[in-house]
């Protein structure tokens, strides 16, 4: 697996692309392109890594991904066993506001957009209060032409403007800077780990994935993603521990701690309050109470 200089397809009578996908699972490799991608996931869910950062999507979710960031939307296991009733649903507007929207971002009346823009290069995922309104925005802007996609473009960037002060960036690692060769190198680690996270992960089967010394690899996996690689793989279990501790199958604690990887459940209680800011427990406790979801431990 390599971060791939993915083309969008060429729209030559549009310079904001709109592209719906219903698909078996999410295109299945970590990519990057010159676009500025915001994408409404309507169906499907999965493991959503942007950089180095990794977060769990869900329907509804929506993620605005900058120019040249490498991600993935990863689907769950479930979505590669040919299950009629699991498929994927997306909408996705793409633009590129160096190329084809230059000579309108260039105009005075565009410099808050452009600065919103340029400000939040890694990305942000929207807040759920406001997804409703931003993916009615996002329908609008897919079933308009000509000057009226243009128009309700640029609505939807005020839009998002507005709510500015609620965004936070989606990544905060490196490896948007990486070349080519390490991109490839980088995802490769990144694809197994998200493979086998739920088993024994050593050090040494990861350093040889890099063609690298143990020892050569932890130094060479912080310089590039400012993360550890323990670091990392704790997140991704992590994330996969959510998930499954709010799923319909209703796992208890104790078997999602040994089906995500870890091998005691002191161990896990201490790296899920570290990365959660909060215990398994008290996680199920919100979630139950925020969506109103009979869920046992």
């Amino acid at each position: 697996m390599k971060v791939l200089q993915f083309t969008i397809p060429v729209a030559h009578d549009k310079s904001v692309i709109s592209q719906e996908d219903r698909q078996p699972y999410f295109y299945p490799y970590l990519h990057r392109h010159v676009e500025v991608q915001l994408t409404h996931v309507i169906k499907g869910s999965g493991t959503f890594v942007v950089g180095t950062n990794i977060y769990a999507f869900n329907p509804g979710d929506i993620f605005f991904i900058g120019a040249n960031q490498p991600h993935i939307f990863k689907s769950s296991l479930e979505y590669f066993q040919s299950d009629p009733e699991k498929d994927t649903h997306a909408l996705t507007l793409f633009f590129d506001p160096l190329e084809k929207l230059k000579n309108l971002f260039i105009l005075p009346e565009m410099k808050v957009a452009k600065t919103f823009i340029d400000h939040h290069a890694t990305g942000f995922k929207i807040p759920n209060i406001y997804t409703l309104v931003v993916a009615e925005k996002i329908k609008a802007i897919h079933k308009a032409k000509n000057i009226d996609r243009l128009f309700l473009f640029f609505d939807l960037l005020k839009h998002l403007n507005s709510i500015n002060n609620y965004l936070e960036p989606l990544s905060t690692g490196m490896l948007d800077k990486v070349s080519e060769a390490e991109g490839m190198r980088i995802g490769r680690v990144f694809d197994y780990v998200m493979q086998n996270y739920h088993s024994d992960v050593s050090l040494q089967s990861v350093a040889d994935i890099a063609h690298m010394t143990p020892q050569a690899f932890c130094r060479y996996f912080k310089k590039q993603t400012g993360n550890t690689f323990v670091g990392f793989l704790n997140e991704v279990r992590i994330n996969e521990a959510c998930k499954k501790l709010t799923s319909t199958s209703l796992e208890s604690v104790s078997t999602v701690a040994y089906t995500t990887g870890f091998n005691s459940i002191t161990n896990f209680n201490r790296v899920f309050k570290s990365i959660a800011g909060k215990s398994p427990l008290e996680y199920l406790k919100d979630y139950k109470k925020a969506s109103g979801i009979e869920i046992e431990a």
